[in-house]
This record gives C-alpha cells, sequence and structure tokens, in this order.
C-alpha cells in the first residue's frame, strides 16, 4: 500500500459526514461547474454535441498531464487502473456529457440544471443497493428531496419555459444523473490513487474513446471550423469546469463518500445565479432566494450536524 493510501481515512468514517474542509470543496466545485452549462449551451449553438464532449475531455487531459509533469505524481501510477479507467471515463464523461450536450440542443439550461439535480437521488439509492457503507436514512432521503425541490423553485419561470422540450431530451438529462451516480459508486475503488492521477487517467481515457471517434464521424475539416467566441467557451468548459473540478471531485469522492460528493449538483444551478448576479448584474428574484434556501434546508438535513447539536 502506498503512503498516500495510508493517510486517506477509511470509507466507513467518512461516508456519512463530511468535514467542514469537505463541505467547502463541495461548494468550490458547484461554483466550478456553475458555469459549464452557460459554456455547454454557447458551444452546442456552432459546434455539435459529441465533437464539443471530445474537446472538453482531450483539452482538459492535456492540461491535467501538464499538472502531473510540473507537480506530480508520476501518471505511471495510473498503469495498473487502465481498464477500470477505461469504464470510469464511459460512465462519468462519455456517456453523460454526451447525453446533456445532446440534451441541451433541445431544452434550456434551467430544466437540464433541475434534472441534474436528481443525481443524488440516483447515487444515494445506487449506494444503498450496492454499498455496505452508504446506506438510505430517512434524514438523507428527506435532505435530497429538498435540494431537488429547491433546485426546481429556484429556476421558476425558466423552468416552465423549458418544460415543452421533446421527451427524449428530458430522459437523457435524467440518464446522464443515473450515469453519473453509477460513476460516483464505481468510483470509490480508486480511494487509494491520488486524485490527480484519477483526474488525469479517467479524462485520457475518455479521450481515447472519443479522438478516433469523432475524426471518422465528422473528419478533420469537420471539428476546427468554429468562431473565437465557440473556442473561448471550449477552453473555459475544459479548462475550468473539468480539469479543474475533477481534482477537486475526486478529492471528496475519496474522502467523502459518493452520496456526498453528489451533492454536488445542488451547488451548481445556485452559483450559476449567483455568478450571473454578481457578473452580469442580473436581478435576483424572490424565488430565486426561497429556492436557494431550500437547497440550504436540505444540506443542513444531510449532513445532520445542526439537529445532533440541538
Amino acid at each position: 500500500m502506498t503512503a498516500h493510501a495510508k493517510a486517506q481515512p477509511p470509507m466507513h468514517q467518512t461516508a456519512q459526514q463530511m468535514s467542514l474542509q469537505n463541505w467547502a470543496l463541495v461548494i468550490l466545485l458547484g461554483l466550478v461547474w456553475g458555469g459549464s452549462y452557460f459554456f455547454g449551451r454557447v458551444a452546442v449553438a456552432e459546434m455539435p454535441p459529441l465533437v464539443l464532449v471530445m474537446y472538453r475531455v482531450s483539452i482538459a487531459a492535456l492540461v491535467l498531464h501538464a499538472w502531473l509533469l510540473l507537480r506530480g505524481p508520476s501518471f505511471r501510477l495510473a498503469l495498473p487502473h487502465a481498464g477500470s479507467f477505461v469504464v470510469l471515463a464511459i460512465l462519468n464523461n462519455v456517456i453523460p456529457f454526451s447525453l446533456i450536450f445532446l440534451g441541451q440542443t433541445e431544452i434550456g439550461a434551467g430544466l437540464a440544471s433541475v434534472l441534474n439535480a436528481t443525481t443524488p437521488f440516483w447515487t444515494a439509492i445506487l449506494a444503498n443497493l450496492l454499498t455496505a457503507d452508504e446506506k438510505l436514512s430517512g434524514r438523507k432521503i428527506l435532505g435530497i428531496l429538498f435540494g431537488i425541490a429547491g433546485t426546481a423553485i429556484m429556476i421558476g419561470p425558466g423552468l416552465l419555459h423549458g418544460l415543452g422540450g421533446p421527451i427524449w431530451a428530458k430522459f437523457a438529462l435524467i440518464g446522464a444523473a443515473f450515469s453519473y451516480g453509477l460513476a460516483l459508486i464505481f468510483g470509490r475503488r480508486f480511494r487509494s490513487v491520488p486524485p490527480p492521477i484519477v483526474a488525469a487517467g479517467q479524462l485520457t481515457a475518455s479521450s481515447i474513446i472519443m479522438v478516433p471517434l469523432i475524426l471518422v464521424v465528422y473528419g478533420f475539416g469537420g471539428v476546427v471550423s468554429f468562431s473565437t467566441e465557440i473556442w473561448a467557451a471550449v477552453v473555459s468548459l475544459a479548462v475550468m469546469s473539468t480539469a479543474f473540478a475533477y481534482l477537486i471531485y475526486f478529492h471528496v469522492l475519496a474522502t467523502a463518500g459518493a452520496t456526498n460528493a453528489s451533492l454536488v449538483t445542488f451547488i451548481v444551478p445556485v452559483s450559476a445565479i449567483l455568478l450571473g448576479a454578481v457578473f452580469l448584474q442580473e436581478r435576483l428574484e424572490s424565488f430565486e432566494f426561497a429556492g436557494m434556501a431550500l437547497i440550504a434546508a436540505g444540506l443542513v438535513t444531510i449532513d445532520g450536524r445542526l439537529f445532533r447539536a440541538r
């Protein structure tokens, strides 16, 4: 066992309650991922969804390999897990990214955020069935329902506007959330591997899958002719909302468990709305504050710290 593996706390000690540090990382991850729906919506205006997936994973993989060269550890640590990284790449990148971008060609970012917020629900059910240390509890179920309801309320009229999209697009987003849940459960096996290695291994495997596929389907000429605005959105999506985000994500997954790591999907729409208010001077509505309060209540309920103190 490596020194890093010894340093990791046993999963049974961390799966049910997160430390304050992990809560801070989940909030930071939600802020980083909050821009992913915006960047994705901008990019799919010109770029085919599967081409966007290819660029997202391949650029992010290159960024993480540069990180490993500068900061370490060696990527050789990933080689014994090559087969598992292919499975993780399919469940956590190829399938959900493709379904999300396909769905976003027909439905708005608001409804997409709400459907993606069902990830903790699917993760909690899968964890209850497939793990011994992340069982469902009434408090956890109640907190997840609060979170989903809060997300729907916070989107408000934007959600109602997006309800008219085709049913296949909605099922695509739900399928993405379910795939994320499976990936969170599968990703538990990497908790003895340094998070930068897991992130780089997953995205490298995703690139190996997507690059040949896209070049065969679209050809080289079909994947480069896009505007400067589109390329800016793609690079932002790959560097910030993928490479940097997965460094945080796999640390939280290793130390706090699958269900707790999935809670970031409640933070994402909150951060997207707050970023719009800060940088675009968008006015916050009362229903948005109500939704945020309900999401906060859900997270407090799941954490349970306040109830035990009382």
